[in-house]
This record gives C-alpha cells, structure tokens and sequence, in this order.
C-alpha cells in the first residue's frame, strides 16, 4: 500500500520521519539529539529526547556521518566510462564472437505432425 498522506503515519512513524529529516537539515559535521532536538522544534514539530538520542547516536557511529547515508551531489553512483582520450599506446581489445550452434541430425524421418519431411505443408 502506498502511503498517500502524512496523516496515515502513525505517531511513531511521524516522529521518526521528524528525526530522519532533522539528520539531512543538520548534515555532515556535528549531529547531535540536542541539534536534532532544536532543528525539529524550528521546524513546529517535536522530537523526543530518546529518539533523537538515537538518530544523533546512529549518525556518529557511521564511518562518514552523514555522508554515509546521504552522499553529497556527485559523491557517488555509477554513470558511464570516460571518453577516449587520444592515448596512441591504448591496447586493442578483440571482442569474442559467439560460437554457431551446429543442428544434429537424430533422424527418425517424420516432421513435427508426424508425416514424412518435406509433406504438403
């Protein structure tokens, strides 16, 4: 089921969605309850002292912070190879081609509707 308004969170969900918001508006560096504490009451909501707590005790114990859960704009993800760069020493790679399958001849003489090959059809 797809959640189609704030309203049909239950109160917990609500304060956890709070908390997570909280962690992106104070981003990397310093995370603490009480900064997610200030940043949620600015904002008209409230945050529990354990909840934040937690939420400011799950960012610091991550290897990057913040970062880890939400890297910075061109901080991570695929995209395509670079460009060739003009390098005249790039050594040539021989693409391989797919081997044809040989049909094997079991015989038995009689096409799929059970005459002899070759029939009306």
């Amino acid at each position: 089921m797809a959640l189609t308004s704030i309203a049909d969170l239950s109160d917990g969900q609500k304060e956890e969605l709070v908390a997570s918001l909280s962690c992106l508006v104070a981003g990397s560096g310093d995370v603490s309850a009480e900064k997610l504490s200030a940043i949620a009451s600015a904002a008209g909501c409230s945050l529990s002292d354990p909840m934040a707590a937690l939420f400011a005790s799950v960012v610091a114990s991550a290897p990057n912070g913040m970062d880890s859960f939400a890297p910075p704009p061109g901080g991570g993800g695929g995209g395509g190879g670079g460009g060739g760069g003009g390098g005249g020493a790039a050594e040539e790679v021989k693409a391989e081609e797919p081997e044809e399958e040989e049909e094997a001849d079991i015989g038995g003489g009689m096409d799929m509707f059970g005459g002899e090959e070759g029939g009306d059809y």
